[in-house]
């Protein structure tokens, strides 16, 4: 249900269209929440159906012409009430996780080299997320509008530093096991 919600989001952020909409998931919303373009033309006609956004009106021809969109007095009161709603968090799901616990009883073949990769991946995403908070989030952006942007960017940057420690210290410990190949 929140791929509508993330798109209602964005759309109340900047009209767009629907390519306009999906480059901006790739460099911002899609950090934390995926989509393929296919989900968000997708996505798109459905809101568009239910009466929460419509497409703004052209001066030329629809034939060819992008279609953007903007969020209508329903969409913007589903996303508040959905902004609104309790939401119980997600239990962890993480197959990593899962190939390290089912490599205690089949081996660890592979896995070690597989645990530096992760390490190099979340460390380059790290660095990604520190080079927009440096770059979009200078000290003195208080406006509560960036504050609250900030905060989704700081979660990034928690997690990231969260899995690069945990997989420095996994590997530490792989290292100091016995040869279970």
């Amino acid at each position: 249900m929140s791929l509508p919600h993330a798109i209602l989001t964005a759309l109340l952020e900047k009209p767009s269209s629907g390519l306009e909409l999906t480059r901006r998931f790739d460099k911002s919303i899609g950090y934390f929440w995926s989509a393929t373009h296919q989900q968000i033309y997708r996505e798109l006609g459905r809101l568009e159906a239910e009466g929460l956004i419509r497409t703004l009106p052209s001066q030329q021809p629809a034939r060819g012409q992008k279609k953007s969109y903007e969020v209508l007095p329903a969409g913007r009161a589903e996303l508040a009430r959905w902004t609104a709603a309790a939401q119980d968090p997600k239990p962890q799901r993480d197959v990593l996780l899962l190939r390290l616990r089912a490599s205690a009883v089949v081996g660890t073949a592979g896995l070690e080299a597989d645990l530096r990769r992760h390490l190099e991946l979340h460390r380059r995403q790290l660095a990604e997320y520190q080079e927009i908070e440096k770059r979009d989030f200078p000290p003195d952006r208080g406006a509560p509008e960036d504050r609250l942007r900030h905060l989704v960017l700081r979660a990034g940057i928690d997690l990231e530093t969260f899995w690069t420690q945990w997989l420095t210290h996994a590997l530490a410990e792989f290292s100091a096991l016995p040869d279970t190949d």
